[in-house]
């Protein structure tokens, strides 16, 4: 794996940047762990919502959700520390899941947000849940987009399809992998790209701590909307949702129709984030 990025990458990402809608701002924020990069869009006195990106995905995925979004919300995206992106971090790697949620409160201090709405997918949502049975105070609503260890744990035969890939990446095994899970389904051929060189980006071992506990997930406090892809290849959803329903009786359910847990939320179907705008208007 290279020590640094190519230019390629950030050429595609730039691409892929350059579909958030016009009015887009670029910060890049300090924190204990390095400098985590974040575009956001929206009025600046709109109430505040933070996207996580799935792991490898990088915050440009979230276009057309700032654009929808964005007419009521100051909407924030960032780049995961260590995950491919523009966030370069510093000597002080994240090790714990504790580390991530002081990650998240020094990033939402950054942005002069105490607290926030937090929208996650995959990985991201697995982050977001964790930051909100740690530091509900600071999550204002919750939104998880098919997320994974949240609930129940991957399906075997996911894992199984992904381990060339995460053994060793390559662009075309990137692509084989998307094109089994997305089954199909019309992708942003930019992003199509982007996905494919992040298999050359140098990443950090990512923070994957364990599952939420029974008694962490019924104490769940901030309001939470559970949205779960029709075919998702990653888990059994309609376990997933029933688990969820048993810890966590207080959060909301919905099934996006014919999405994949990698079409969202780049080809998410529109209800996605209408649903999401209702909840948070809520």
């Amino acid at each position: 794996m290279p020590a640094t990025p190519t230019s390629d990458f950030f050429t595609a990402y730039d691409a892929v940047l350059a579909k958030w809608p016009h009015g887009t701002t670029h910060h890049d924020i300090a924190t204990p762990y390095g400098t985590t990069h974040v575009h956001s869009y929206g009025p600046h006195n709109g109430p505040p919502v933070l996207l996580l990106p799935g792991g490898g995905a990088t915050s440009t995925v979230w276009y057309a959700t700032a654009a929808h979004l964005g007419h009521t919300h100051r909407v924030h995206a960032t780049d995961l520390m260590g995950e491919p992106g523009r966030s370069v971090p510093s000597d002080r790697p994240l090790k714990t899941a504790a580390d991530l949620t002081h990650w998240l409160d020094t990033l939402l201090d950054g942005l002069g947000l105490h607290t926030a709405a937090l929208v996650g997918h995959s990985y991201g949502a697995w982050i977001a849940l964790r930051h909100a049975l740690t530091a509900p105070d600071r999550v204002h609503r919750l939104v998880l987009l098919d997320p994974t260890n949240c609930f129940t744990g991957f399906s075997p035969r996911y894992l199984l399809r992904a381990l060339p890939m995460l053994l060793r990446p390559t662009p075309g095994r990137n692509r084989s992998f998307m094109e089994w899970e997305t089954d199909g389904t019309p992708l942003d051929p930019d992003w199509v790209r982007l996905d494919g060189l992040t298999a050359d980006f140098p990443t950090t071992r990512p923070v994957t701590g364990p599952r939420p506990t029974p008694a962490e997930l019924r104490g769940l406090t901030p309001p939470t909307l559970l949205l779960l892809a029709e075919r998702s290849k990653a888990h059994d959803i309609r376990k997933l949702a029933t688990r969820a329903r048993a810890l966590a009786p207080k959060l909301e359910t919905a099934t996006l129709p014919d999405a994949t847990h990698h079409t969202l939320p780049i080809a998410a179907p529109e209800e996605m984030n209408a649903r999401i705008a209702q909840f948070l208007n809520g």
